[in-house]
């Protein structure tokens, strides 16, 4: 488990002093895929390298499995950091080094033989699909075929713990999906917990379990995915899920407007087409943002009424009798 208590990191410049986190609490679960999301400049990436003490955090503490990273060691902490495997937006591969040889080089820092170590990188290579690939360079593989291979080094040294800082953000959207599904199945089959940096709500929606919102170095809001993408209770939260530029074209719209909830409806359950064929009222889908977990459908759907204050009423009334999660939009459509 990794426990962040009161935790709070401050840039000093020549001029002044600039907050990156400011009483940040946060829990994550063992076993558990965690998304830490936020915008550029919101301290997502500072926060993600004080787990580790990559940063050192100006006040608070970092307590992983029961222990306070600040007071061990030197020795105590290059220890801790073998079972914290990171992943990086760049890749962070060593050009000179083939795809072997950077997997073994983790294992090689920690003394392992360059027999054990090689056996080990031929394992970790056919886990991530790359088996193919171990006597290329950096340089002749495509960005998805580099992350595989920073994902297999991040496991070289058999960690309890990944730690992604926007290890999607360089890659196109077909790759994004087969690397969040990798991380998925390594947190699966090996139970590592898998802690995810992004600023992508897409991608936190795709693989975690919970999710934190940090704003201008604050955690804005935090819980289960599916509470925070249905009912965002913080500004951020909101902007998020429905971006500035689509709240201005549904304002732009005008016209009473309905944001449906769909937080738990079974997959094939046809909600819009009951209301609109048992009311006999048309609505215009202005937005939508559902996702089919299992066999149950979450999200959210934004729908334009009638201008006619009868037809709307008709709308309404069917959703005040049926067991629809339902609210009117006002000035934010979210």
């Amino acid at each position: 488990m990794i426990e962040l208590r009161h935790l709070s990191k401050t840039f000093r410049t020549k001029d002044k002093e600039i907050t990156a986190l400011d009483d940040i609490n946060l829990t994550i679960n063992d076993g558990e895929i965690f998304g830490i999301i936020g915008l550029s400049g919101a301290g997502k990436s500072t926060l993600v390298r004080c787990i580790n003490l990559l940063e050192r955090p100006t006040s608070g503490e970092v307590i992983i499995d029961g222990r306070s990273v600040g007071d061990l060691t030197e020795k105590e902490l290059l220890k801790l950091r073998q079972s914290i495997g990171m992943i990086f937006q760049d890749f962070a591969l060593l050009e000179q080094r083939n795809v072997l040889d950077n997997v073994c080089f983790p294992m090689e820092i920690a003394g392992k033989s360059k027999a054990k170590a090689r056996e080990r990188a031929q394992e970790l290579l056919a886990r991530v699909g790359l088996t193919e690939r171990a006597t290329s360079y950096p340089s002749q593989l495509s960005g998805g075929q580099k992350q595989r291979v920073a994902i297999a080094r991040a496991l070289a040294m058999d960690p309890k713990y990944i730690l992604c800082d926007e290890a999607t953000s360089a890659l196109d959207p077909t790759t994004t999906r087969s690397i969040l599904e990798l991380l998925k199945d390594i947190n699966r089959d090996l139970g590592v917990t898998v802690v995810v940096i992004t600023h992508e709500m897409k991608v936190i929606d795709q693989i975690c379990d919970r999710v934190a919102i940090i704003d201008k170095s604050n955690i804005a809001e935090e819980g289960k995915v599916s509470d925070v993408f249905t009912n965002p209770q913080s500004a951020i939260g909101r902007e998020l899920i429905l971006p500035s530029d689509r709240t201005d074209a549904l304002e732009a719209l005008g016209g009473e407007k309905i944001r449906i909830i769909f937080d738990g409806q079974e997959a094939g359950e046809p909600v819009i087409a009951k209301m609109v064929l048992e009311s006999q009222v048309p609505v215009s889908i202005i937005y939508a943002d559902t996702r089919e977990v299992g066999d149950v459908t979450y999200g959210h759907m934004v729908v334009g009424l009638p201008k006619d204050p009868r037809q709307a009423a008709r709308i309404k009334a069917w959703l005040e009798q049926s067991t629809v999660d339902w609210r009117v939009e006002k000035e934010e459509v979210v």
